[in-house]
């Protein structure tokens, strides 16, 4: 009887340790989103009201939290994508994926400066990454066969869609502004087929 109460014990510490884990994780999503890459262990440990010694023994540095963040933040991207490819106007669910997207972003100084720079190494936004690309291929394909999208467009060229609206978001500091809802309802008109 007396063995089995160390388990018992060490059970609601796990619970713990995971509900704190996801405490940090949320409040580096928000940190990130509103301060950018530039923000700390510190200021994310503020935030979710846990000492940074807590938020260490969870992630070793800013580098692992930023990648168990994004890999999330693109996860729930990837989702949007594949709800977007199973549409049956693909050209309609194309606009909607990238309107979507890109409001995400334009709330999201982190995941701007994320996706500038590239991205992270980790496994789970390379993942996220990937699937991303798999559904938009998949996207860009039926829109093609629905004879809507131009033929020249391909999955490889929302990319550079994105760099273009990124100009036109506002920078960190700025007032909100919705520009680059303008820009992009004047690129989707320039992607549809001529014939559309």
């Amino acid at each position: 009887m007396d063995g089995a109460r160390p388990n018992e014990e060490a059970r609601p510490l796990r619970r713990d340790a995971e509900r704190n884990r996801r405490l940090i994780v949320e409040a580096g999503r928000e940190v990130f989103a509103a301060r950018g890459l530039a923000a700390t262990l510190n200021d994310v440990a503020h935030h979710a009201g846990v000492g940074v010694g807590t938020v260490y023994r969870k992630f070793p540095d800013k580098q692992a939290l930023a990648d168990a963040v994004f890999a999330g933040e693109l996860g729930e991207i990837a989702a949007l994508a594949a709800r977007a490819a199973a549409e049956d106007d693909a050209f309609a669910a194309f606009g909607t994926f990238l309107t979507t997207s890109f409001a995400r972003a334009a709330t999201n100084r982190g995941l701007r400066e994320m996706m500038r720079g590239g991205g992270t190494g980790a496994a789970g936004v390379a993942r996220a990454r990937t699937e991303i690309a798999a559904h938009c291929t998949a996207l860009v394909a039926r829109a093609h066969a629905q004879g809507t999208l131009r033929k020249d467009v391909t999955a490889a060229d929302i990319p550079s869609i994105a760099a273009m609206l990124d100009t036109v978001m506002p920078p960190p500091g700025a007032p909100p502004s919705e520009t680059w809802r303008r820009w992009l309802a004047i690129l989707l008109d320039g992607l549809r087929a001529p014939e559309h």
